[in-house]
């Protein structure tokens, strides 16, 4: 049987997460200690005992590197064999826990490297003001007629095709604006701005795709023993220096996730597991499939308590 295990990406955190499987499993507390020596302070209670500071983009990004990967650890106490997965992918940010999960990072050079990556991404959205707009129910070409409009009052492109009808505008604000204002016209009926720090896989990120990139040329990476498939791409990566140039391209690259899960569907993949925290993956996983693709059995873990529904 051919199987996937899939990661996910910033807006998966929420406070307290990771807190439940650390409180129950020995395995989850080992994780998120290495995880804390590794970046030299205590993840634990930046994710649990501040509140909202788990949003924080350069805490958010390693709390959920973490919280997944403490999900597995206990996973693989109980039956799960990274050896026999077919494929691994993370959106964005999972990326980076999918590589670790593949055996080609180290936790420790992966959690430094979020925690790098997220530090970078909030100093440029501070150095330019942008964001982002979700286009309710929009084709890939109505998005692009709507990035095109916005690109003439700044930078503005198509950030994320996660599924029909789940499409990601990215940009300044005064690009977005512009967009946002022309949608109807386009036969887009909503256009909903989010609550981000800024405007992720668009060129507001250049500043930050160039710090990631000095970053990755100092962390050794090693061919992935699992198919590992690109956001870039969306297709399977095995020699370290694309994967590393892909990594770097990836923070102003569209997320390409619909058509990742179309890869693997079309390789006979039929079961997908999602290690929380969050279930967004699986969501977007079942609008795929609906709409006109193979089907899929996925499964999320988001607590302990799903483990007794059979994880």
């Amino acid at each position: 049987m051919k199987t996937a295990v899939l990661f996910p990406g910033q807006g998966a955190q929420f406070p307290g997460m990771g807190r439940d499987w650390v409180t129950a499993f020995p395995a989850a507390a080992r994780v998120f200690e290495r995880a804390e020596r590794a970046l030299g302070f205590a993840l634990r209670e930046a994710c649990w005992d501040r509140g909202e500071e788990v949003h924080r983009t350069d805490i958010a990004q390693p709390g959920i590197l973490t919280t997944s990967a403490a999900i597995v650890a206990v996973l693989v106490e109980r039956g799960l064999d990274p050896a026999r997965t077919t494929l691994t992918a993370g959106l964005s940010l999972g990326e980076y826990t999918a590589l670790w999960y593949a055996g080609a990072l180290e936790l420790e050079d992966a959690v430094r490297l979020v925690r790098l990556r997220g530090e970078a991404m909030q100093a440029a959205s501070e150095a330019c003001p942008s964001s982002m707009t979700s286009l309710m129910g929009a084709t890939p070409e109505q998005a692009e007629a709507l990035a095109a409009v916005g690109r003439a009052h700044g930078i503005c492109a198509v950030a994320n095709l996660n599924a029909p009808g789940q499409v990601v505008l990215s940009g300044e604000i005064a690009a977005l604006a512009a967009a946002e204002a022309a949608a109807p016209g386009h036969g887009v009926k909503r256009a909903v701005r989010l609550s981000v720090a800024g405007g992720f896989h668009s060129e507001c990120m250049r500043p930050a795709a160039e710090r990631l990139e000095r970053a990755l040329a100092e962390v050794a990476l090693r061919p992935p023993r699992i198919a590992f498939v690109s956001n870039v791409t969306a297709r399977p990566l095995s020699d370290p220096a694309e994967i590393k140039a892909a990594l770097a391209r990836q923070v102003c690259a569209s997320v390409l996730w619909e058509r990742s899960m179309r890869h693997a569907l079309g390789a006979g993949i039929a079961d997908f597991l999602e290690p929380g925290p969050g279930n967004v993956l699986s969501g977007l996983l079942r609008r795929i499939t609906k709409d006109g693709g193979p089907e899929a059995r996925v499964k999320s873990v988001q607590t302990p308590a799903d483990l007794d529904a059979g994880a």
